[in-house]
């Protein structure tokens, strides 16, 4: 695998010595480069054995599937991306994002529903085609499915001798929302659970055409939508973008809801959706809005404009080993950092695709996305802007709570205090730092970061 990044798009290849397949109730899937426990591998081969719940494992990977080619806002025809696969050893991870980067989804199959041994640990792509997507519907019943997440046998060649090749585009705004939803997500709670037939006539009385926010909340046993926010609701932005659950239903055990603390009256904000299926999650994390994507929420900004947090994920990720949960308690003890400095470390490392985050389990697990993370900072416009404001001296500080920055439309005020900051700038007018900092409040913590360094020497 190989990727190499534009000013709009990364161009990704994906190569795979046969295309997946189901072949006589083995399920084949093709893996093309990626990072294992002992290294970079051409053809990872991670798992042999078989998923003991067939039917709803066939489902859900259509589903994941049918997430990462779609566009939820102004559709139109887009090319596929394969979906990223982690072993963590007693569980696999299948991620993929929307085309529009709204709609995060991830299949967790967990221990109970596989049965056989576990090669390697690591990330990979693994091919999904069209004939394969055919097959997979056409599994049913309740006989488990041979599974192969690569083969040995698969690292030769094909048939014919030839490699199946695939290159697609990943636009910048896809990979940013990779690294955005870990470090969103990583602040939600449980916001309401409800069990099978609950969550099945949920789901199934949602409008079908995509709408403004609404939002779930309380009823009795069940959550009903909303027009208005209440205390403790959740928000649901374009219910049309969870249509790739319904399919499932007839499998679901319970619906999870997690989301952040919204007061009455609060701004559309993301949502996580966890179906519980046999040994499976199927999640959809949504964005806060149904034209919004994951891109631009600027809640990684922060922490990529530190250079200790930085300095400190490099220590940390030296210690990862694709755990099925990433414990902070442990890294701190075995790193020699104070916790508070492991957890910031482990939000930079989520910034760059090293870690995702499970909602499910309030823990980060380890994995290594297929792009060079040293290209994330680089994909944030407006942490580049910042450091650029810097580098030619925009920024004064005029009292301790206070900086000017100089900016061809004019001076901008940051202002700090009681823990807040604003700006004066038209992004903060209208956001509120409710999509993250703009490149002027960038700018001043990056220089009063500096001067405090500076000053302790």
């Amino acid at each position: 695998m190989a990727s190499s990044t534009a000013a709009a798009a990364a161009a990704q290849t994906y190569t795979y010595t046969r295309p997946s397949g189901l072949d006589d109730g083995i399920l084949g899937l093709s893996t093309s480069g990626g990072t294992t426990s002992t290294g970079p591998r051409a053809h990872p081969h991670f798992f042999s054995g078989v998923l003991t719940q067939a039917a709803p494992a066939a489902a859900a990977l259509i589903a994941l599937a049918d997430v990462a080619q779609t566009r939820y806002f102004q559709p139109r025809p887009t090319a596929f991306r394969d979906p990223v696969v982690t072993c963590n050893g007693d569980r696999l991870r299948m991620e993929s994002f929307s085309a529009c980067g709204g709609v995060y989804a991830r299949l967790d199959v967990l221990e109970p529903a596989m049965d056989g041994d576990v090669h390697e640990r690591g990330t990979t792509n693994v091919d999904v085609n069209g004939p394969l997507r055919e097959a997979l519907a056409r599994v049913g019943g309740s006989d488990p499915l041979h599974l192969a997440v690569g083969a040995e046998e698969m690292a030769v060649t094909t048939l014919d001798g030839a490699v199946v090749e695939k290159k697609v585009p990943l636009p910048d705004r896809w990979l940013r929302g990779f690294a955005e939803v870990q470090v969103i997500t990583a602040g939600f709670d449980l916001r309401g659970e409800l069990n099978a037939a609950e969550a099945v006539r949920f789901l199934r009385s949602m409008p079908r055409s995509p709408r403004g926010a609404l939002w779930a909340v309380r009823a009795g046993r069940t959550l009903r939508l909303s027009a208005r926010p209440s205390s403790g609701a959740v928000c649901l932005a374009g219910p049309d973008r969870l249509r790739t659950m319904l399919p499932l239903l007839r499998f679901a055990r319970a619906l999870r809801v997690y989301g952040p603390v919204v007061a009455s009256g609060g701004e559309p904000a993301s949502s996580v959706w966890e179906l519980e299926l046999p040994g499976m999650r199927y999640v959809l994390t949504l964005s806060p809005q149904h034209s919004r994507g994951f891109s631009g929420e600027g809640a990684v900004l922060d922490a990529l404009s530190t250079d200790e947090a930085a300095g400190d994920a490099d220590l940390l990720g030296g210690l990862l080993s694709f755990e099925p949960r990433v414990e902070p308690g442990l890294l701190a003890e075995r790193s020699g950092l104070t916790l508070a400095r492991t957890k910031a470390a482990l939000t930079q490392l989520g910034t760059s695709g090293r870690v995702g985050f499970d909602t499910a389990e309030a823990a980060f697990f380890h994995r290594e996305l297929p792009y060079d993370p040293s290209l994330v900072a680089d994909l944030n416009p407006r942490l580049r802007s910042a450091r650029a404001l810097v580098e030619v001296g925009a920024v004064r500080f005029t009292a301790d709570d206070t900086a000017v920055v100089l900016t061809d439309g004019g001076e901008r005020r940051v202002r700090f205090e009681d823990g807040r900051v604003t700006c004066t700038c038209p992004w903060w007018f209208d956001h509120r730092g409710e999509r993250g900092p703009c490149k002027h409040v960038l700018a001043a913590r990056i220089v009063r970061r500096e001067a405090t360094a500076e000053a302790a020497r």
